[in-house]
């Protein structure tokens, strides 16, 4: 063993490097973010022949015919740069939602508006309050910008707004409400918001994260929209093409907010940050209004029948406005997981979340999620 000049150690024909450089010692405290296996590395690895995935809430119909089309199209030009304003997909959103254009800012995927909010207004001395268990990244991105996090426990798997009211104190910047919420699949009535936002400073921002919006509007579900008409409100809304309208591989999203809020935020972000085939894909997705509505009813009628067989099994699971179910097995959900992805199904295990004996499962074609109930049914079964 030798000492390299480039400060790396030689070991057995290999180099292997030490760091010369630290990094923030804050992020030696942040869990990162753990994606859901792809189906290629579970039958690499298991050597299965056919597996499905309803791990990451994805839509299993795949993108619209006129997205797939927008998307050979656009390649043609993918030695170009993208446009970094968006803008037709800017447009078609304006005249679809009648906002105003410059109330928007786009990303890669509804996630790195979360990152852009938290980078243009977070400061170290600064708070951030969110639910526990909700969505990973709002915790993880505000660790890494040295916020601290201020975590309120759910109630009856909802959001307790009036605790996370109560919590708010003269270091709190910013306040993450995922509206319906993952990892459970509830939502915050447009009652419950509108007395919780009442009651939030002027100074504290709310940002309202409506990944699943498409699929839980109607009854009493918020529309947040109107919130960003008025002058003074600190709403920052974030949505997304990854769910409902199935591009979760090409990573486009965008939020709304105040105009003044938005130019923080551009600031901040990446002049080319969403790709051009993904801009093409989004404002295709856009137009297929009836794929949409396909995409939602397959959803809700399948979810149907996931509350039926729980029913049937006596397994309690949440009622969820999302594409997916969080459920309490009762029993090790890590046994649970491993059964049904040796069988060739993956779904998400939810100890990271602090749930345990619980999973998730996200809704899949009608053939898929029947092969989720016969493999599932055997794991109860065997799994005590």
């Amino acid at each position: 063993m030798s000492l390299c000049k480039d400060h790396g150690i030689v070991s057995q024909g290999k180099i292997e490097y030490r760091m010369t450089v630290e990094h923030k010692k804050r992020l030696d405290g942040i869990k990162t973010y753990k994606p859901g296996k792809p189906i290629e590395e579970v039958k690499r690895e298991l050597g299965l022949d056919s597996v499905i995935k309803l791990a990451s809430n994805e839509n299993p119909l795949g993108p619209s015919p006129r997205a797939i089309k927008a998307m050979a199209d656009a390649a043609q030009q993918a030695n170009r740069y993208p446009d970094g304003g968006c803008f037709y997909l800017r447009q078609a959103l304006s005249e679809q939602l009648s906002v105003p254009g410059d109330n928007f800012v786009f990303g890669n995927g509804s996630d790195e508006i979360i990152v852009l909010a938290i980078r243009a207004f977070l400061e170290l001395t600064d708070e951030v309050i969110i639910a526990d268990p909700t969505f990973l990244i709002y915790r993880i991105a505000s660790m890494v910008e040295g916020a601290k996090v201020k975590l309120v426990p759910l109630k009856d798997n909802k959001y307790d707004l009036d605790a996370m009211a109560e919590a708010i104190s003269p270091a709190t910047k910013m306040i993450f409400i995922a509206n319906p919420d993952n990892p459970t699949g509830s939502y915050v009535t447009a009652g419950e918001l509108d007395a919780f936002i009442k009651k939030v400073p002027d100074n504290v921002i709310v940002f309202i994260d409506e990944a699943y919006y498409e699929f839980a509007t109607g009854g009493d579900y918020p529309e947040t929209l109107d919130l960003i008409e008025k002058k003074d409100s600190n709403v920052i809304i974030a949505r997304t093409f990854s769910k409902a309208y199935s591009l979760a591989g090409l990573r486009v999203g965008y939020g709304i907010m105040r105009s003044d809020i938005a130019k923080a935020l551009n600031t901040v972000r990446e002049p080319f940050n969403v790709n051009s085939i993904a801009q093409a894909a989004a404002v295709a997705a856009l137009e297929d209004t009836e794929y949409l509505k396909k995409s939602v009813n397959l959803t809700n009628s399948e979810k149907e029948r996931y509350y039926r067989k729980f029913d049937e099994m006596g397994i309690q699971y949440v009622l969820s406005k999302t594409n997916f179910i969080l459920v309490n097995i009762e029993r090790d959900s890590a046994k649970v997981f491993d059964y049904l992805l040796r069988r060739g199904v993956i779904i998400r295990e939810m100890s990271a979340w602090g749930l345990k004996g619980f999973i998730r499962v996200n809704i899949g074609l009608p053939e898929e999620n029947d092969m989720f109930f016969e493999v599932f049914e055997e794991a109860i079964k065997e799994i005590k």
